[in-house]
């Protein structure tokens, strides 16, 4: 009988995790798998999935904790890099594709969540993205930007910026990394995008003005 060694607490889960995301990457839609195929491709028996998830939604809920973790660490870069108001969206743009090719697997995920047929998972992904209008709007405000919108407006600003770079996931998943071309396209078209986002809110009188 062949001795087994012992698992490091949460392997098993991080396998799992790995093992549900590697086959999201290779095509599948999330909600499509099932447990034993998940514990197949980690390598692990089925009940112990149940050690560590009560179904496969409450996977997906922590696939979207660790989402969030990669964006927040994409809002730190962005942080440090853009110095300047007048690269913000340039450079920010450029590392949000950077964080995509570094993490495609995650980002399908992401783009499928956002249409996907799993409620649950769904409004995890729409709460990161509020979080993240949240603190661009507190960005802006520490940068002193867009000073005459009223919070409302420049809430309902930021919420349009979250919503078209992630609208942009489409086109970037949809193109090879190796495809330079095609990256420098998207990056080009998703800046634009913003560009006349901020331009026609610097244009904009808030009712309360």
């Amino acid at each position: 009988m062949v001795d087994r060694k012992r698992r490091k607490p949460g392997e098993t889960r991080e396998k799992l995790m790995v093992a549900a995301l590697a086959l999201v990457g290779r095509g599948r839609h999330f909600v499509s798998l099932g447990i034993r195929e998940v514990t197949r491709e980690a390598g692990v028996v089925p009940t112990s999935f149940y050690r560590h998830f009560r179904n496969m939604d409450d996977l997906g809920l922590q696939l979207v904790d660790e989402l969030g973790l990669v964006l927040r660490k994409m809002m730190r870069e962005a942080r440090a890099n853009v110095l300047q108001a007048d690269k913000l969206m340039e450079e920010s743009v450029a590392i949000f594709v950077s964080h995509v090719q570094a993490n495609r697997a995650f980002f399908f995920f992401m783009a499928q969540g956002l249409a996907g047929e799993s409620r649950a998972v769904q409004e995890g992904i729409r709460s990161e993205m509020r979080f993240f209008t949240s603190e661009l709007a507190n960005d802006l405000r520490r940068m002193r930007l867009m000073e005459h919108l009223s919070d409302s407006d420049l809430d309902l600003t930021c919420d349009l910026v979250v919503r078209s770079v992630a609208f942009s996931l489409t086109d970037l998943l949809g193109i090879s990394p190796e495809d330079e071309y095609q990256v420098e396209q998207v990056k080009t078209r998703t800046t634009r995008f913003l560009q006349l986002i901020f331009v026609g809110a610097a244009h904009w009188k808030s009712a309360t003005q």
